[in-house]
């Protein structure tokens, strides 16, 4: 079967200066390049949300980043406004080779739904098509790297793993921004799901 590469969301806001920076976020992307070459496919991610977003703590007053509020689909973390569609921010990181890319999957732009992983949105349910890509690329196996480990890197990965993929994470070409123990979770719970990480 083919093996692809996802690459998640190497985006100028995950990356040191962006609004919702990752800590030496920036530092895999050579080696992200690299590692395009040795794939049937390359699939790049990027969050894209509107700039009144309902994940984003500043449109909900009295809320603060990182905090909690309840939607539908449970509890959902408030992030600072980041990757605001068209710009600077939802930008791929500079020297990224994008061109490689055989499709960039735009995920999170439903104003009311937050969506980490590359697969669903945070309802679980709707999906991105994604899988209906890889599907009928013939692709059976999974690599991903990218950002943040512990959040669409994890959420993506486990839905891979759920949805019959075989996943692997390369945990040297991702970065975690691990909040209160996030990333010890996202990593017990990919392995739960028979994610390999390398």
């Amino acid at each position: 079967m083919t093996h692809a590469l996802i690459v998640i969301d190497v985006q100028n806001d995950f990356c040191p200066g962006g609004a919702l920076a990752v800590p030496d976020g920036d530092e895999i992307v050579p080696a992200i390049n690299a590692r395009m070459t040795d794939f049937d496919a390359v699939i790049l991610t990027q969050d894209w949300h509107p700039p009144d977003h309902a994940s984003f703590a500043s449109q909900h007053d009295g809320k603060a980043p990182f905090g909690t509020v309840p939607m539908p689909y449970g509890p959902q973390v408030l992030w600072p406004d980041h990757c605001v569609q068209g710009g600077h921010g939802a930008a791929f990181r500079d020297g990224l080779s994008t061109g490689r890319a055989d499709l960039i999957i735009r995920k999170g732009f439903r104003r009311h739904i937050d969506s980490y992983s590359a697969f669903f949105e945070n309802d679980r349910t709707t999906p991105t098509g994604l899988e209906g890509y890889l599907r009928s690329r013939g692709v059976g196996h999974l690599t991903m790297v990218g950002l943040a480990t512990d959040f669409c890197v994890h959420f993506s990965a486990v839905d891979a793993a759920r949805l019959g993929f075989g996943v692997t994470v390369e945990l040297g070409l991702c970065r975690a921004i691990d909040l209160d123990g996030s990333l010890r979770a996202a990593l017990e719970a990919m392995a739960a799901e028979g994610v390999r990480t390398v």
